[in-house]
């Protein structure tokens, strides 16, 4: 494996800055379209940062095995993680502001410096090369590149990659409010689905817009009737492909096997109950008339009142049927990774290709059992994996299997055992 990583403008990941990167690499050659290879292991095997949080200029070449990062907190591990997950649509696994990853010094201000990731990645469709970033002083618009090419729009990046994650800012998913889990069912269905971050998006526009248009008065009533049309539309697709995908992964969920919690999953929303009993035109319909005769009380409420962006997931721990809040944090923790290892089972078999995975300090909450059952499930799925953590020893079952780097204040070495 090589490890690079250098200061100044002329570093190895200089040539990857936005909006032209990657120039440098070697032109990938893909497979004919639609034509898989089914054992080709996914994953990333050269990873490129420059000016990304803690990190001036990062090169690794790996090959497509398991990667396990460790080093002290605030080493610079997750930062590592949120650069691959910005390899697939999304604010990354921090749900961060662009401007927020600009590498800070003392030359440069905050949100000034720009940021880039550059990465070349194995799939079972061919090799691609995807380099996004922010330009300096290019606000919150993301620059990506695919295969050296702008891209049209976010979506192309779930088209040709998934990434899943799971972070200790999740461990409280079940027992704090619906918006993260909404934002965790969006990127399960975004798996499935890879369309759907464009319909989240054209909802969530036309949702600001109305909202604004309500709040500032006197409303244009056609330009209203306008906006809530294209919500009604928007609105359930995505509560549409919420349903499907959750129907989906709940099957594979009750049937799993293993020292993991069984979960059954189900939405709670409107939308989604309407569309269990008419067909989508019609919910379409009733939903736009909904949205006209709620006008006076979403101004009262500041915000529509009605939509999918009201959904949650619900989540119950099957063996003992109870909901996953009322669980204990431990048994929440196992939860999330059982609903995960399903996720990524269900899109190798539907997509024909797993998820990349990011494990953000997840063995150190599992004991030995679970650690050893996760690391072999995690090698069945014929995907890569990252992981971190601040204790080696609990990676031990994986040193002839993974790659082990050492991260000090943003320095990365290979791990000596």
């Amino acid at each position: 494996m090589n490890i690079a990583a250098q200061d100044g403008p002329h570093g190895a990941a200089a040539q990857f800055r936005a909006p032209g990167l990657p120039p440098g690499n070697s032109a990938a050659v893909p497979l004919p379209e639609g034509l898989l290879s089914p054992g080709r292991q996914v994953g990333v095997t050269r990873l490129v940062l420059t000016d990304f949080r803690n990190y001036r200029s990062a090169r690794l070449d790996l090959d497509a095995g398991p990667v396990v990062l460790t080093g002290p907190n605030g080493a610079g591990k997750t930062n590592l993680l949120e650069a691959v997950s910005f390899l697939s649509p999304g604010r990354g696994l921090r749900n961060a502001r662009l401007g927020e990853i600009d590498r800070r010094d003392g030359a440069v201000e905050p949100g000034h410096s720009g940021w880039a990731v550059a990465a070349t990645i194995v799939t079972r469709r061919g090799d691609i090369r995807i380099g996004t970033g922010r330009e300096p002083d290019g606000g919150e618009r993301r620059v990506i590149r695919i295969d050296g090419e702008p891209a049209r729009s976010q979506a192309a990046l779930g088209e040709r990659l998934s990434v899943l994650w799971l972070t200790p800012q999740m461990d409280r998913l079940f027992v704090e409010g619906p918006g993260g889990r909404r934002r965790f069912l969006d990127r399960l269905v975004l798996g499935l689905d890879p369309a759907h971050a464009t319909r989240v998006a054209g909802y969530e526009q036309a949702l600001r817009e109305r909202a604004r248009l309500l709040r500032d008065g006197p409303s244009d009533p056609v330009w209203l009737s306008a906006l809530e049309e294209i919500m009604a539309q928007q609105g359930v697709a995505v509560a549409a492909g919420r349903r499907d995908a959750i129907e989906r992964l709940d099957r594979v969920c009750a049937e799993a096997e293993g020292p993991f919690p069984r979960a059954r999953l189900a939405l709670i929303g409107t939308i989604e109950d309407w569309l269990g009993t008419m067909p989508a035109l019609q919910a379409e319909e009733q939903f736009k008339a909904a949205l006209a005769a709620n006008r006076a009380s979403d101004v009262a409420a500041g915000g529509a009142v009605l939509g999918p962006h009201r959904s949650d997931l619900a989540v119950t721990y099957a063996d003992k049927g109870v909901a996953a809040d009322s669980a204990s944090t431990g048994e929440q923790k196992a939860l999330l990774i059982a609903i995960v290892l399903a996720q990524a089972a269900l899109q190798r078999a539907s997509r024909g290709e797993p998820p990349l995975l990011l494990l953000d300090e997840v063995a150190a909450h599992l004991d030995e059992g679970r650690r050893t059952a996760l690391f072999e499930a995690l090698a069945g799925l014929d995907s890569q994996t990252w992981m971190t953590g601040t204790d080696t020893a609990l990676f031990a079952p994986l040193r002839n299997r993974a790659r082990f780097l050492s991260v000090a204040d943003g320095a990365l070495s290979e791990t000596i055992f």
